[in-house]
């Protein structure tokens, strides 16, 4: 009876009873990616329940590790395409594609449990030109900031165009829906790059094309949309992102986030000029709807490429990490969870809008699982993440430390966080 009672409660892991884990985390920037966070973070939850089942996912919320999260929880075929990056220069990029039976995914039951990691190297790859397939893209593979220097000079010239160098390929591949993730943008020029490589022309008022990137904008007197791939008409485009911003104005591309690109923000309000003419050019000349996209939400995503992609691909534009969720099956994982682990580099009230750790706990929260947060740094007031279904946030940092130290840490700090966290749900039903 003593042991029944210890079972119900959670006590302890027993033969009977093994504890049942999901562990879904976001990748700490500069420190881990989310697959390396799973991994730490599964250590120390066996230190505690050594028989536990710990399923593991890398998420992401549409930015970095987007493709990775789907590859690893479908096994789906990688795709790796040379294309331009941001300043010209050849980049490797890969992305996902899936076949489009069972709706949009290879694998329903997209979890890795303890004995499925790795499993997506063995995968069968699909046939190109086969059946319609979906396509997962990231644009900071081709058009990332961590691809060069955040230099005034470069953050005028940083453009898109390998992002529409990566579609083209996922077209040729047969794919006729394509999400395409929006974050860790180098560039500021609107999706004008991307839209180059799909076949439209951007003209000065002498007939020629203009320059790359922002500084494009400036001379901008026409767009030429008749070259326009065919297939985009046929194509469904979903941009994935975590922000709503629109394309101009106070919050908009280049004066929200051109100061952590490179740009002079001295002239911050010239810029953001070119970007209304620009968009005013697109309404005017552009091959879908004629109208002004410069303030729809997630317009200026990714330095504007939501813009581009909602002028020249009609795309819709969704959550980003609800989106990643759903192409990995999360919510089927969750049955039989007993408890979540989950996690980002810093949690603040940011947090509770559209970032991946608030994306997990909300479909937790729905079953009634409860979810402990590891991070890197927090904010002192996290009401509106624990409103969103957070339980307990576990700062990493085991003493007085530089972010520097934390950063570096992380193989030895996520598997103590994650041992914390595993007894205070023990805790919690005893």
């Amino acid at each position: 009876m003593g042991e029944e009672n210890a079972q119900e409660q959670g006590v302890r892991n027993t033969p009977n009873h093994p504890r049942t884990v999901l562990v879904a985390s976001d990748s700490f920037k500069g420190s881990a990616s989310s697959a390396h966070v799973a991994e730490l973070l599964e250590q120390g939850v066996h230190r505690v329940l050594p028989d536990a089942l710990v399923k593991t996912y890398s998420i992401a919320d549409g930015g970095e590790g987007t493709v990775d999260a789907v590859v690893r929880a479908t096994g789906c075929e990688v795709r790796t395409v040379q294309v331009q990056g941001p300043l010209g220069e050849p980049v490797e990029v890969q992305y996902a594609l899936l076949a489009d039976e069972a709706d949009g995914t290879d694998a329903p039951n997209g979890a890795q449990d303890d004995t499925q990691k790795r499993a997506q190297d063995d995968a069968p790859k699909s046939e190109p030109n086969g059946a319609p397939k979906t396509a997962v893209l990231e644009m900071a593979q081709s058009s990332g900031i961590t691809l060069i220097e955040q230099t005034p000079e470069n953050a005028l010239l940083a453009d898109t165009y390998g992002v529409g160098q990566t579609i083209l390929d996922a077209l040729d591949q047969g794919a006729t829906r394509i999400f395409m993730g929006l974050g860790g943008s180098a560039t500021s020029d609107g999706g004008m790059g991307m839209a180059r490589a799909l076949g439209v022309r951007f003209l000065d008022a002498q007939g020629d094309d203009v320059p790359r990137g922002l500084a494009g904008l400036q001379t901008l007197a026409s767009v030429d949309a008749s070259g326009l791939d065919p297939r985009i008409a046929h194509t469904e485009f979903v941009a994935l992102t975590d922000v709503n911003n629109p394309l101009t104005g106070a919050c908009g591309a280049v004066q929200m986030y051109g100061a952590q690109k490179g740009l002079d923000m001295s002239r911050a309000e010239e810029y953001d000029g070119w970007m209304r003419a620009y968009a005013a050019k697109v309404a005017a000349y552009g091959a879908n709807d004629a109208r002004d996209v410069s303030q729809e939400p997630g317009a200026g995503a990714a330095g504007g490429l939501g813009a581009g992609l909602l002028a020249f691909c009609s795309a819709r534009v969704l959550s980003g990490i609800d989106t990643v969720l759903d192409l990995i099956a999360l919510d089927e994982a969750l049955d039989g969870v007993d408890f979540v682990i989950t996690g980002e580099g810093r949690m603040d009230a940011q947090s509770a809008r559209g970032k991946a750790p608030v994306g997990v706990a909300s479909r937790a929260r729905a079953r009634g699982i409860p979810v402990v947060a590891v991070v890197g740094a927090r904010a002192e007031d996290l009401g509106e993440v624990y409103d969103e279904g957070i339980d307990l946030v576990i700062p990493l940092p085991t003493r007085p430390m530089t972010l520097a130290e934390s950063m570096a840490s992380v193989d030895t700090t996520l598997p103590l966080a994650a041992e914390t966290a595993t007894r205070a749900f023990l805790f919690g039903r005893a």
